[in-house]
């Protein structure tokens, strides 16, 4: 059975990550996954684009087909996918290396948590990550 981190978990999670590999992110700002993405970015995050569709760059960074494909480090996967894609993405987010998954609000599979964490990564489900960090880190404004 899925259990969530506890806040002072996600808190930690937010502090060290420096690099958001976003996985479905749209080149298109009126979608909520450019809107977050560029919320996380101006927060200081980095932010890896993720999506086999786009071409450009979005956001000023090279987008990359796969998890798989990202030739750095990850420190975190935002996940903007359907749930029942998201046991593929924990899939990916293993080979790549991630150690740690967030699977945006409304995205949430027991399966996929279960993958995750019985391959040693961490995961949080049906959470917006811009909300968890304004309300855990800059004080309670809302993104």
């Amino acid at each position: 059975m899925y259990e969530a981190p506890s806040n002072e978990q996600v808190k930690q999670w937010l502090q060290e990550t420096k690099t958001i590999a976003v996985v479905g992110l749209s080149d298109k700002p009126d979608r909520t996954s450019y809107q977050i993405a560029e919320t996380m970015q101006q927060r200081g995050y980095r932010i890896i684009p993720v999506n086999p569709m786009l071409k450009n760059d979005v956001l000023g960074e090279k987008p990359y087909a796969s998890l798989e494909d990202v030739p750095e480090t990850i420190d975190l996967v935002n996940v903007f996918r359907r749930s029942e894609e998201l046991d593929s993405v924990v899939e990916s987010s293993i080979k790549a290396g991630a150690k740690r998954i967030w699977a945006q609000q409304g995205v949430y599979e027991e399966g996929a948590a279960k993958r995750a964490k019985d391959n040693g990564v961490e995961i949080l489900m049906d959470q917006c990550i811009a909300v968890a960090h304004s309300v855990l880190l800059a004080g309670g404004r809302q993104a």
